[in-house]
């Protein structure tokens, strides 16, 4: 079976690049410095108006825990709503109970929200108190994978629990590494865990085009963080 990469892009353009890259699907956010957030309406648009590969949408509203409470939890579900208006291809949901259980009856909410929709299960799992039970519940849920580090901060140091979660699934659905997946360690990933899709951002900031660049405000005049199209050709190429 031929690897997939799907890449983390934090706007329309770093979309585009990552298609230009090879990429097989878009994982598409906003602040992606915060651990990604839902992104706007119109971005959402712009992408699936512009790509021809499958787009998925991080349904997150807020940065932190993935604790959510009633407003949050209808925000998302109007998100999701919203994705499936647009001719989104699937979302990425996740949510937990304050003991680090699968929050159940609010991942139904959501999932019912999708309809017809693909549905990953984000890196919230990473935080669920047992990955095993998690993991059942997540396929019990219905939904077609779930990403995850192996609750470690990098895929690669949560390598023997991913292939451990594989081989528990056997099939039902796709444990798709994520965190820390570049170039230089990706086939390695694939040959410890044995997985088959992967997931990366691949990103690097861009030069600001400022020429008025005030010293006592530094923190607001970065540069635009944007998929990097020869970084994911890489990963493209170390998959092959």
């Amino acid at each position: 079976m031929k690897p997939l990469l799907e890449i983390a892009a934090n706007s329309v353009a770093s979309a585009l690049a990552a298609q230009e890259g090879g990429a097989d699907r878009i994982e598409l956010c906003a602040s992606l410095g915060e651990g990604g957030l839902t992104p706007s309406y119109a971005t959402i648009a712009m992408a699936r108006e512009r790509l021809t590969i499958p787009v998925y949408v991080l349904i997150r509203p807020r940065a932190g825990d993935f604790l959510y409470n009633e407003l949050e939890l209808e925000a998302m579900r109007r998100d999701i709503e919203a994705c499936e208006r647009l001719g989104c291809d699937g979302v990425a949901i996740g949510a937990l109970d304050a003991d680090g259980e699968i929050a159940i009856d609010a991942c139904r909410v959501l999932i019912h929200a999708a309809r017809g929709l693909g549905v990953t299960f984000h890196r919230a799992f990473d935080l669920a108190r047992d990955p095993v039970q998690a993991l059942e519940h997540i396929v019990a849920l219905g939904c077609e994978r779930v990403l995850a580090s192996g609750q470690r901060a990098t895929a690669i140091e949560g390598a023997p629990l991913i292939r451990t979660l594989i081989e528990r699934a056997a099939g039902r659905l796709v444990v798709m590494p994520g965190a820390g997946v570049d170039a230089d360690n990706v086939a390695a990933l694939r040959d410890a865990t044995g997985a088959t899709e992967f997931h990366a951002s691949a990103k690097r900031q861009l030069a600001s085009g400022m020429r008025r660049r005030p010293d006592r405000l530094a923190d607001m005049q970065g540069g635009e963080m944007r998929s990097d199209i020869e970084a994911i050709r890489r990963l493209v190429n170390a998959l092959a």
